[in-house]
């Protein structure tokens, strides 16, 4: 990993709102997808802003056994890292047994398909902005829905199990027909743990979509990365974000770094400039913690209620 002292400075004014936050979205390593630092040098970045926890993701592993055999360095690493398992075709697509696995072994979160969804799969023939990794993977499409079109048997035992653990359950890559699809079994289910991910990337969620898996109880997440200056894949303005808080609220908005990625600025300094931003450009410093500090930890199982 690069020199943490490399990095800009942070100011104890910015620490001070920094302070706690927790990343649900850490791209560290090991991954077919070059990346910057692994979770253990993930841990020690996270520390120079006194982050809380971090959840790290791989589209293509459970994560869960990283941390596992990674135990005797992260054991003294400064920030706790928490692991899950993303449901593509390398652990079998909808896969209860996955699930299981991950969960009952210390996982807190399973993540719908990503890379496998027809809507992630539709957007990188387009041309989308999407890494690719670097040996081929054989993946194949996942789908939530069984041959007659309804919520398939091993969705549902996905869900079941994520019920019982208390875990969060996030929509992936998938679109917003089947991200509500899924949140409708989960809520019914009693799942209360729900997140839906960049919904202006690749999922392409419409205003009644996130009204509706809104009303169905899920947060919905934004990233650094496609707002930071240094990620020229994206480079969306800031107005597009402070428009999504307005539209959703903070206490339905989570922030995360969706940052680790070869070539990209350090999670931790994606924090830096997109807080900083948000408080430049008049985002209360209650609402930046409650997006960044709060409602990821509720979500991440630090909390049992949210704030």
């Amino acid at each position: 990993m690069d020199s943490a002292g490399e990095a800009q400075p942070v100011t104890p004014a910015l620490l001070n709102v920094l302070n706690g936050a927790v990343d649900l979205h850490c791209h560290s390593g090991p991954s077919p997808f070059p990346r910057r630092l692994n979770h253990v040098e993930a841990s020690y970045d996270g520390a120079r802003i006194g982050m809380r926890a971090i959840l790290v993701k791989s589209h293509h592993h459970n994560t869960v056994m990283d941390l596992l055999a990674m135990g005797p360095w992260l054991a003294d690493a400064p920030t706790p890292v928490y692991g899950g398992v993303a449901l593509n075709s390398e652990v079998g697509g909808m896969n209860p047994s996955a699930v299981a696995m991950s969960l009952r072994m210390g996982g807190r979160c399973v993540w719908a398909p990503t890379t496998c969804s027809r809507q992630h799969i539709d957007h990188h023939s387009h041309g989308g902005d999407f890494p690719a990794a670097a040996i081929d993977l054989a993946e194949t499409e996942v789908s939530i829905f069984d041959e007659s079109g309804d919520v398939s048997a091993g969705t549902v035992g996905v869900v079941d199990i994520v019920a019982e653990t208390g875990a969060l359950l996030t929509g992936g890559h998938l679109g917003g027909e089947p991200a509500k699809a899924l949140f409708k079994v989960a809520a019914d289910k009693g799942v209360r743990r729900l997140l839906l991910q960049h919904p202006d990337f690749i999922v392409g969620a419409s205003n009644s979509d996130i009204e509706e898996l809104v009303a169905l109880g899920a947060y919905v997440e934004h990233e650094i990365a496609m707002y930071h200056p240094e990620v020229t894949a994206i480079g969306w303005p800031i107005k597009q974000l402070l428009d999504w808080i307005d539209r959703v609220g903070p206490e339905r908005t989570v922030i995360s770094s969706d940052l680790g990625q070869k070539g990209n600025p350090l999670p931790v300094d994606g924090y830096l400039y997109l807080v900083g931003a948000l408080l430049d450009h008049g985002v209360p410093e209650k609402d930046v913690r409650r997006m960044i500090a709060d409602n990821p930890a509720f979500l991440l199982g630090l909390e049992e209620n949210p704030s």
